[in-house]
């Protein structure tokens, strides 16, 4: 799904500008103002206060916005789940923390999954200042991979050429060093400016 088209947005909007985007969403969709239609209606109106409310809690946290726009120029795939709850590991089911017993974030009952307990930044990995696992997430994608093996390649290119010029300057100029094939070159230059 496209966050951004889901809210109407371009992909450079502004903070206040998706909270705008949102709040015309909530007050079109919001199934409380569909409460008299037909099921059918309060059924679209209710799938697509979800998606807003999906987008919303995507688009307006920085690091899922980024991580988002990564995974939609094809860099990797997006999970909004990992971000929403946090799965304790002391028990064998994945139940996730909220706060408030409010699952959903926005008070409104519906939007799936916006007001779980995240990690502090920095908590990841004993203190050391920042989250392996999101370090370990950005290593192993795709495009920074290809990304290493076209450095590697560029680096491995320069150091070929290096060696053969090298090896060319030593075969024409055997017996000589740099500074020694500096100053012949000097010597000439003086030599056609006085002759």
């Amino acid at each position: 799904m496209d966050y951004y088209k889901t809210l109407g947005l371009r992909r450079d909007a502004s903070k206040e500008e998706i909270k705008e985007a949102f709040r015309r969403s909530a007050l079109r969709f919001h199934p409380d103002r569909h409460s008299n239609a037909s099921e059918e209606v309060k059924d679209a109106a209710s799938v697509r206060f979800k998606q807003a409310s999906e987008a919303y809690e995507v688009l307006i946290d920085e690091r899922m916005r980024a991580d988002y726009d990564r995974a939609w120029r094809g860099a990797g795939s997006f999970d909004r789940r990992g971000y929403g709850g946090y799965s304790s590991s002391s028990s064998s089911s994945s139940s996730s923390h909220y706060y408030g017993g409010n699952q959903y974030g926005y008070g409104y009952g519906y939007g799936g999954g916006g007001g779980g307990y995240r990690r502090p930044p920095g908590s990841g990995s004993g203190g050391l200042g920042f989250d392996m696992e999101f370090v370990f997430r950005v290593l192993t994608r795709r495009g920074f991979l290809i990304n290493v093996g076209f450095a590697s390649a560029l680096l491995g290119g320069a150091v070929i050429i290096e060696e053969c010029l090298q090896a060319m300057w030593r075969m024409n100029n055997s017996g000589k060093s740099f500074e020694e094939a500096m100053e012949s070159i000097e010597k000439v230059k003086v030599q056609k400016k006085d002759g």
